[in-house]
């Protein structure tokens, strides 16, 4: 006999299969009204009676399914298209609608707030805004087809009364407006109808579908993969979007539908628009003379670049020479971009819509057209290329006492891998470096650079720097994506030396624009900036940080630096310390991108910018342009409001970037882990939750939850949260302890490891 509740057929559908074959088949049936238990018979489903409800109801607040009278239910047909809202007939649906608008102005005049939906997995969403010190709470009901990260108008509901000795209850509101869409372009399954077709959105957050007229199908067929791009929202009640397929992915699952999943949902094109490709393709290869003529000529200049071994763009460059006054130059040489990338065009409009490229585990999707940034401007060695360029001068005391900016042109003499740096720094360069011609000079001039590069950091610690060396993981992949090994990138003193150079040449470059402003009007320019920590957070931390034996000095900005380095430097010993790093660095502020300079904390500089990466980051193509023009006694102030706006812009969608890269590494490391279920491994316990404890892997990095209702004995949390105590046994675990723990299960779709503590 089936069990209580189900109906037999032998098949059990995820929920959003579920939802996928309920919608097709109400589709097939667009006339029908049918109940819950009528639709599971229909489908042979093996699903309970809940789990087909919450997939109905879900398809009803995606607007793509109406509720009839008797518990039943049919396809939205009426709320495909755009329709005019009837006029209430007369008689009790008139007089309510009279009474309501007679209630209404007796009431206090409307308010209305103006946020960025953050929307939740359950339809409701919280609308952020500068109007209020609170967010608001708009019900899945009063969400009205706003997405997450859409910029709305609210109209805030009177506040009930709070309770005596309550919590203050969250303002309410409805959204009235989208004022701007965050994201137009989706991926999901395609479900084919008789007349139309819907799309059913692969995205949490997103809790509508989408219509696809028959001709906009682009040949797709019926439960194929697509992106689509909306063309008509629709706005309204209960209306769906409109849309058009953009490209076709086939069957989903795979390696390559993830991860282009994980890009779509983060608001990220796959790929440029054709006309961006036929502005890059139109520009001509060859750099002409007169351009040559009129920029500073490094081509005889030792240059060369540092980069991973896999990368496909350079866009800096390292040159080195020793003067007669026996000072040294460097010059610190980037991309010229904006030489090619002319504002207003269709390049350059997309650049910033999108702002900054995506390192995905395996892949990279470009801010710029390949023919840009793996070609034109890629400083590829034995080639003539234009740069932009910060040139520095060192005294005998490793000193900068003279600096110059401007347009420049380089030939690179050799294309250096991180590695083959590092064996030149340690004096023992691999075998087929050491046919190099120009061995002996690359050699001196690393070897020189190595030094300066320490001078420097030195001193930004003593500054108030802090030393944040978070932990890269990186995946050896089969061809189908599959992860075949996981480790920690490490960090050498050839990593060191290019970033510390390029720290450098941003702090030089920021330094320079404000000082042009000490004598007249400010030139507004784009700032990285870095506020000051929380001090409620910091001392919370401090107390975190105490418990397990390292005090803290938290009373100044600068003590708290020295604290967090030396924590950092503890760390490297000991490591129970090791799981306060990613503790401490949630204390900071998030760095941002601003027309007001209040310094970079973090870094401990008074003046910083972002100029040494124009093919993969937008502020740097902003920075570039506004030196450009303020050079050799010129004076060019930029619109302050309009660039704070495209600073905003830039922020979120730097912010978008690094949750997607987190994402494609948080699916390998499931991946990875998804084949080894029962294995055993040794980690560290990183943290706490009310239900159980979170340990990391050495090598992976992946973090799995041990479940307290998994093990012997009544764990509970004390006051600190950095541990936990059984109340049977008396067994304690706490932050920084070492466990061996066995691998139980992994849910791929949600990210999610658990794992068995494995008591000793």
């Amino acid at each position: 006999m089936p069990k209580k509740h189900q109906y037999s057929g032998g098949r059990k559908l995820t929920a959003q299969a579920l939802q996928v074959a309920i919608l097709q088949y109400l589709l097939a049936h667009p006339q029908k009204t049918l109940t819950p238990r009528q639709i599971g018979v229909d489908l042979k489903l093996d699903n309970n009676k809940d789990s087909i409800e919450h997939a109905i109801t879900s398809l009803v607040m995606a607007g793509s399914v109406i509720p009839h009278p008797n518990d039943k239910f049919g396809v939205a047909l009426d709320r495909l298209t755009l329709q005019e809202r009837p006029a209430p007939k007369p008689g009790r649906g008139a007089d309510q609608t009279v009474k309501k608008e007679q209630q209404r102005s007796k009431r206090a005049p409307d308010t209305f707030i103006t946020g960025k939906v953050d929307m939740t997995r359950t339809g409701a969403a919280y609308v952020v805004t500068d109007d209020m010190d609170s967010d608001v709470y708009v019900s899945p009901r009063y969400v009205n087809n706003a997405l997450n990260g859409d910029l709305v108008r609210v109209l805030l509901f009177q506040r009930s009364p709070q309770r005596r000795g309550g919590p203050a209850r969250k303002p309410e509101g409805e959204i009235v407006e989208v004022l701007h869409r965050e994201q137009d372009h989706f991926i999901g399954t395609l479900q084919m109808g008789k007349k139309h077709a819907v799309l059913v959105v692969d995205n949490m957050y997103m809790h509508t579908d989408l219509y696809v007229p028959l001709e906009s199908t682009a040949g797709a067929l019926h439960g194929d993969t697509v992106v689509v791009r909306v063309t008509d929202w629709q706005e309204g009640k209960g209306r769906m979007p409109m849309a058009k397929v953009t490209k076709n992915l086939g069957r989903a699952g795979g390696n390559d539908f993830e991860m282009n999943k994980i890009l779509i949902n983060a608001g990220f094109e796959l790929e440029p628009s054709p006309e961006a490709l036929a502005e890059a393709g139109n520009i001509p290869a060859a750099i002409p003379d007169q351009e040559i003529a009129r920029r500073r000529d490094f081509r005889d200049v030792l240059t060369f670049t540092i980069d991973p071994e896999d990368a496909r763009d350079f866009d800096d460059a390292l040159s080195y020479r020793t003067l007669e006054t026996g000072h040294t130059e460097v010059g610190i040489h980037i991309a010229d971009v904006t030489y090619y990338l002319k504002p207003g065009s269709h390049m350059d409009k997309e650049a910033f819509k999108r702002s900054t490229s995506v390192y995905l585990v395996d892949r990279v999707c470009p801010m710029l057209p390949e023919q840009l940034s793996n070609n034109l401007c890629s400083l590829v060695p034995e080639e003539d290329r234009l740069t932009f360029s910060v040139v520095v001068e060192f005294d005998a005391q490793d000193r900068v006492v003279k600096r110059w900016f401007g347009r420049t042109v380089i030939h690179s003499d050799k294309r250096l891998t991180y590695e083959e740096a590092q064996s030149i720094l340690e004096k023992k360069p691999f075998k087929h470096l050491q046919e190099l011609p120009t061995l002996e000079a690359m050699t001196q001039a690393l070897l020189h650079l190595g030094r300066l590069s320490k001078a420097m950091r030195k001193r930004r610690e003593k500054n108030g720097s802090i030393n944040f060396d978070s932990e890269e993981v990186r995946f050896r992949l089969a061809e189908d994506g599959t992860p075949l090994e996981a480790f920690v990138k490490e960090r050498k003193d050839a990593h060191l030396l290019i970033e510390d150079f390029m720290l450098l040449a941003n702090q030089e470059v920021a330094v320079f624009v404000d000082a042009l402003g000490a004598s007249s009007q400010e030139v507004p320019f784009i700032y990285r900036v870095h506020d000051l920590p929380n001090m409620e957070k910091v001392a919370e931390f401090a107390r975190f940080a105490y418990a397990l034996g390292h005090p803290m000095k938290t009373d100044t900005p600068k003590q708290i630096a020295a604290s967090f380095n030396s924590l950092m430097h503890a760390a490297e010993k000991d490591e129970r310390l090791k799981p306060l790093m990613p503790l401490a660095i949630r204390t900071m502020a998030k760095a941002i991108y601003d027309v007001r300079n209040i310094g970079h904390y973090g870094l401990g500089f008074s003046h910083y910018a972002h100029f040494t990466s124009p093919i993969r980051r937008y502020s740097d193509v902003l920075a570039h342009r506004i030196l450009e023009r303020n050079l050799d006694g010129k004076m060019w102030r930029m619109d302050a409001d309009k660039l704070s706006e495209q600073c905003k812009h830039i922020s979120s969608q730097e912010r978008k970037a690094a949750d997607a890269e987190r994402e494609s590494v948080k699916l390998k490391q499931a991946e990875y882990l998804s084949t080894r279920i029962g294995q055993v491994y040794t980690g560290i316990v990183s943290g706490f939750i009310d239900r159980g404890f979170f340990v990391e892997l050495p090598d992976t990095r992946a973090e799995g939850l041990v479940s307290f209702r998994d093990l012997d004995d009544l764990y509970a949390l004390d006051e600190s949260g950095l541990r936990a105590k059984g109340k049977r046994f008396g067994k304690t675990v706490q932050i920084g302890d070492r466990v061996d723990v066995r691998i139980a299960s992994v849910d791929l779709h949600k990210r999610q490891i658990d794992m068995e503590w494995i008591e000793g």
